[in-house]
């Protein structure tokens, strides 16, 4: 298994081999995007020339401290802000404004919780798929809800189930619309471990099967590992850009068993826990 790297800045002499990768034409362009807000004491840049190019179908995994800006990117790639210069573009359409073939996934869930699971996936295909019947819109829900196994809690609302159902709520909403870009906003951070890799394969495992294209940012390097395409690496704010970006080289279905006990897992993750902790660590006083 040969380890393969995309990098946007020189290459130190200890870093892993480059292969060149055959690539299909970009789906999602970040053209030279920079992120400016006016304050008081004069204009804070959170975003510098951001360049990325996303091809349709791809796992992208944003990782950095806090700060970086990360949120702020997929923010303007859902279309809830703007850039100040530059464009973001979708099948070389600008996006200027949120649209059901962007559908984000927050940390929070974002459900209503005086709706039911199964009213709260529903909101989402009714709003989305106004014209179909409604026994279409049920059936799309109940197969959505099945898929991410939550079919005996239909009929819960938010309060009576936990925070790993919640997520999994979230993410049949998400993807009962079928979006072109599922935009993830750190969607595990708060759950336990044992939860949240069995999120993680349940997201896989989906993902597989439609491969909508993906951007989700994670403060997580073993599950961007196993998740990702690529893992694109944050330099810190102020006037953040894209450091480095990795290709994750493991084939597809992946078992993470048999991932980490391959030593090209150590390598990136060693790589990656540099960049971060070293590299582009936070200043401590």
């Amino acid at each position: 298994m040969t380890m393969q790297l995309m990098k946007t800045t020189a290459e130190p002499a200890n870093h892993p081999s480059t292969v060149a990768v055959t690539r299909q034409d970009p789906f999602l362009i970040v053209d030279n995007v920079s992120k400016i807000y006016p304050t008081k004491t004069g204009s804070y840049t959170v975003l510098e020339n951001v360049n990325l190019e996303i091809r349709e179908g791809e796992f992208i995994c944003l990782i950095g401290h806090s700060g970086c800006g990360k949120t702020t990117l997929l923010n303007m790639v859902s279309g809830f802000s703007q850039p100040s210069i530059g464009e973001v573009r979708l099948q070389g359409q600008p996006i200027v404004k949120p649209g059901p073939d962007r559908m984000v996934v927050f940390q929070g869930y974002a459900l209503l919780p005086w709706l039911t699971v199964f009213e709260n996936v529903y909101l989402a295909v009714n709003r989305v798929y106004p014209e179909k019947s409604q026994s279409e819109k049920a059936r799309i829900v109940n197969e959505h809800l099945a898929m991410v196994g939550l079919s005996e809690a239909a009929e819960k609302k938010p309060p009576q189930i936990s925070g790993g159902m919640k997520q999994r709520v979230a993410i049949a909403r998400a993807l009962s619309i079928r979006p072109e870009v599922l935009i993830l906003d750190e969607p595990f951070g708060a759950l336990d471990a044992i939860t949240k890799e069995e999120l993680q394969e349940e997201l896989l495992k989906i993902w597989n099967e439609h491969r909508c294209t993906v951007l989700m940012i994670t403060h997580d390097i073993d599950e961007a590992l196993f998740l990702a395409d690529r893992l694109v690496m944050m330099t810190n704010g102020p006037a953040a850009n894209i450091g480095e970006i990795i290709d994750i080289p493991f084939k597809r279905p992946r078992n993470r068993t048999r991932i980490m006990e391959t030593p090209e897992y150590y390598k990136l993750r060693n790589y990656a826990l540099d960049y971060l902790y070293n590299r582009f660590a936070h200043d401590v006083d």
